[in-house]
């Protein structure tokens, strides 16, 4: 019998969004993702979000009807290159900024984005401590492939990779579905403006958008069901598998149609 691991609904491709700093440029950038339903992860300083010398930030009782279906990670509350600060500064600025993008949203907030992509090993294992699921880093890698280390994410490009939409048509067009594939995109709304680039993520959303084969999500979807699927616990002959996380995973069965392992059941498998 041969098991693999799909997306939900059997899909075996995912494509994630993050934006970092909550600028003012996010209400018009989620206006575009709701439309064509993508998923966006965005990641915000709480600390300077009431700064009055910066006033072009979302201001907090924006937070959660703006972000709403979307993700709000963290970003440190101040915006430090922490591998140069003491880890006990680094502590604070993650804590103090979960703490307070919890209270704007009234969710857990347990992802990460590295503010001017500075981190090292042992702020890595800090933030495992700290309840942080992932890191994204600012290199690229656009081998769309899932991460082998959530907290040293690696997107597939930024949004002004000049080979977006050639990378976006690659990935829409893949049907190996003998792999997970994912497609990350990340950037700052503001640079929408600064470089006349609405008309590129508008024509990249409205491509991408709408795709039957496509698992819109925002990281920590991801991660969490990753996570889901490395817990089920299959019997020796694989033809029963019983999933412990509240939420479904799907698998494909011998080349066949997906089959939806509920969570908390013992599923037949064949």
């Amino acid at each position: 019998m041969k098991i693999y691991t799909c997306f939900p609904e059997g899909k075996a491709k995912a494509l994630t969004m993050s934006y970092d700093d909550g600028r003012i440029q996010d209400e018009r950038l989620v206006a575009i993702f709701n439309t064509y339903g993508i998923k966006g992860t965005f990641n915000l300083n709480y600390g300077l979000m009431e700064d009055t010398r910066d006033p072009d930030r979302i201001p907090r009782e924006r937070v959660r009807e703006l972000y709403r279906g979307h993700e709000v990670a963290t970003h440190t509350m101040t915006h430090p290159t922490i591998e140069r600060c003491p880890l006990t500064e680094v502590a604070e600025e993650i804590l103090e900024d979960r703490k307070g993008l919890e209270s704007l949203t009234g969710q857990p907030v347990r992802g990460h984005a590295y503010p001017n992509g500075s981190y090292s090993q042992e702020i890595k294992q800090l933030f495992r401590q700290m309840g942080i699921a992932y890191g994204r880093v600012v290199p690229s890698r656009a081998d769309y492939a899932l991460p082998k280390d959530p907290l040293e994410w690696y997107p597939t490009c930024h949004h002004t990779d000049p080979g977006l939409m050639e990378k976006a048509r690659f990935f829409a067009q893949f049907q190996k579905r003998q792999y997970l594939k994912l497609m990350y995109v990340w950037g700052h709304s503001y640079e929408f403006d600064n470089d006349n680039g609405w008309e590129i993520i508008e024509e990249f959303c409205k491509y991408m958008g709408g795709r039957e084969d496509i698992w819109y999500a925002t990281n920590i979807e991801i991660i969490d069901y990753m996570d889901a699927a490395a817990r089920l616990q299959f019997t020796a002959d694989h033809t029963k598998v019983y999933n412990p996380s509240a939420i479904s995973v799907w698998l494909q069965v011998n080349d066949g149609d997906c089959v939806e392992a509920k969570g908390g059941s013992l599923t037949n498998l064949g």
